[in-house]
């Protein structure tokens, strides 16, 4: 029943002061809005402290959101992007990106050799996507984790679907070259491992 109810409904509930139509916008949007802030900044503490703004400035001032100019998960997503650009411009660096634990994966079994090197590939992929501009850094991020569609995306950042898919374009451009080193050394020990 509760994911019947609209988020527009829900907004206006909890800004009437409706505590638990708030808790069900949080569960809605939390995990996402957090994912994406953790990806794009890369610590754990400043996800959470950009998730926990951007609900906070939601019920402080839940006019701020047109329904018009897009849905709440836009909305939401735009207000964590604009935060993590500016932590980004206060600290002056960026930072690497840790482990996820939210997904554990699933027990393989294969030689040593492979599981090894698959660990190490997602290590690899994670540094690369961390050494990526953050405008490049949040299409990927947008697209490619969380699923979102070009026109959205373009609303989140402000920008046009043609700069978002360069961006993003760009994005995996840069990934290639980052990884090709790797994934062509790694290459050569799979298929030293069979030898």
């Amino acid at each position: 029943m509760p994911d019947r109810i609209t988020d527009e409904l829900l907004l206006e509930k909890a800004g009437g002061g409706d505590q638990t139509a708030f808790l069900l916008l949080y569960e809605r949007y939390r995990n996402p809005i957090f994912r994406f802030s953790y990806r794009v900044v890369g610590s754990v503490e400043v996800a959470e402290d950009i998730t926990h703004d951007c609900f906070l400035s939601l019920i402080r001032k839940p006019r701020n959101f047109e329904p018009s100019r897009g849905s709440l998960r836009t909305y939401l997503y735009a207000a964590a992007r604009n935060l993590a650009m500016k932590y980004f411009r206060s600290s002056g660096r960026e930072l690497a990106i840790d482990d996820l634990a939210e997904h554990p994966s699933a027990p393989r079994r294969e030689e040593p050799l492979r599981r090894m090197l698959d660990a190490e590939l997602v290590a690899k992929v994670r540094e690369a996507v961390a050494d990526l501009p953050p405008l490049q850094r949040e299409a990927l991020v947008l697209f490619e984790y969380e699923g979102l569609p070009m026109s959205e995306i373009a609303m989140i950042v402000g920008s046009d679907v043609g700069a978002v898919k360069g961006r993003l374009h760009r994005g995996r451009e840069r990934l290639r070259n980052l990884l090709a080193p790797y994934l062509n050394s790694r290459q050569e020990l799979v298929t030293l491992g069979k030898a």
